[in-house]
């Protein structure tokens, strides 16, 4: 299976394109291609030092080609990657979140299954298209909310389910990214009329409430703190919300572009549920920043942040392995590498079948994912849109609650 990637940002350097490399040399994957707007961003990734010691013998092919002499941007080259794809090949998309819906669809209609890092799009009706364009076409969509991967995460979601804590009632969520992110291409689309640290991040812990618990929020209430990236642009640089689920429960949420960069770890994040039972009560505690390995060096810190480093392998590091190079690990590796399984083992259920056959059997592997609910698709994390959408309308009226409707046609309206 070839694997196309759009975008060649922080995420494709940080997790994706590692992992598909990994992917590649054991066998699973075949050529990778990587597309941006600016040839610059492919040679950056291209030089990266650390991408190139874990796999000193791989390269992707970047188009623009990195020898291509044009430094406008070129905006329509993800189409052109698209153009050359064999039908029903792996897409990633990895691109700001305003502009998953229409690369999305682009790719649905160039016959191609998707990859989409986290929110699918920004309004649920947009997320409903999607499913029924993939669904239509036998085309899987999974998004990569990689908290649905973690061991931990999974472990609270059988047990939830059994019944070993209770009802959720109350909680507690924090993602605060790290202060330099003010400093990178943030400054160009992470601006108040696009988007926000509760839409950007929050959206995995209002995930994996649902996915842990199965309940979904039915309002949402959302708060931001405005200042100014260095290039002027104004940014919401921190926010919280509150998500009311369908039981009563609340859920605060706490995000930010802020974390001390010479702080010990890369963020802080970390998620507490209180529950209650019969004459007792439960708690599920989550401290995802510091999972209890630390580091004090006397040269560097091999992942930035201060000499004295939190460097808990679970969500994504590189270590040795018997092969060139080194093994990427963690929960974050395991989501791109499931979603992507997924893929094949839909593709490989069909081959020798008519079309209609095949329709039907790849249909039939989509909807028994959904069903399951363990990676995320538009039809089984389809609340996140609805979050995000209520969310959007309520920090832009400076917290007003917005109330989530389900039924036949999920939406989302102001709280009267």
């Amino acid at each position: 299976m070839e694997v196309a990637i759009i975008g060649g940002g922080m995420i494709t350097h940080d997790q994706i394109l590692p992992t598909v490399y990994h992917l590649q040399r054991t066998g699973v994957l075949d050529r990778i291609t990587v597309t941006a707007r600016r040839v610059a961003t492919l040679q950056a990734l291209a030089d990266n030092e650390q991408i190139k010691q874990a796999f000193p013998d791989q390269q992707f092919v970047a188009h623009p080609p990195l020898d291509n002499p044009r430094l406008e941007p070129q905006p329509d080259a993800y189409r052109e990657v698209l153009s050359r794809l064999a039908p029903r090949q792996a897409v990633v998309v990895a691109i700001p979140d305003q502009n998953h819906y229409q690369v999305v669809m682009d790719t649905l209609t160039a016959n191609q299954h998707i990859l989409c890092v986290k929110p699918l799009v920004l309004k649920y009706s947009e997320a409903r298209e999607i499913k029924e364009a993939a669904y239509d076409k036998g085309l899987f969509v999974g998004i990569e909310y990689h908290k649905r991967l973690d061991r931990r995460a999974l472990l609270a979601r059988h047990q939830y389910q059994a019944g070993r804590f209770g009802e959720f009632v109350i909680g507690e969520a924090k993602m605060i990214e790290p202060y330099f992110y003010r400093h990178s291409n943030f400054q160009n689309w992470f601006t108040t009329d696009q988007t926000d640290p509760f839409v950007y991040v929050g959206c995995h812990y209002v995930d994996q409430v649902f996915f842990i618990t199965g309940l979904k929020p039915v309002e949402v209430s959302v708060s931001g703190v405005t200042r100014k990236f260095p290039n002027g642009n104004e940014a919401y640089m921190w926010a919280n919300g509150r998500v009311r689920f369908e039981n009563g429960a609340i859920l605060s949420v706490t995000d930010g572009l802020g974390y001390p960069d010479q702080g010990g770890g890369a963020n802080d994040q970390g998620l507490v549920m209180y529950c209650e039972g019969d004459g007792r009560s439960g708690m599920i505690q989550h401290n995802d920043q510091d999972r209890g390995v630390r580091f004090a060096y006397v040269r560097g810190t091999g992942a930035g942040g201060s000499e004295y480093n939190y460097v808990s392998p679970d969500f994504y590091r590189f270590i040795p392995w018997d092969g060139p190079g080194l093994m990427p690990v963690g929960y974050g590796h395991d989501s791109i590498a499931a979603i992507l399984a997924k893929i094949q083992e839909i593709e490989t259920a069909v081959p020798g079948l008519d079309e209609t056959t095949s329709l039907a059997r790849r249909r039939e592997i989509i909807k028994a994912t959904d069903e399951k609910g363990l990676l995320a698709t538009p039809a089984n994390s389809y609340i996140n849109e609805l979050v995000t959408e209520a969310a959007r309308i309520s920090i832009q009226q400076d917290g007003d609650w917005v109330r989530i409707i389900y039924g036949e046609d999920p939406r989302v309206e102001k709280r009267s």
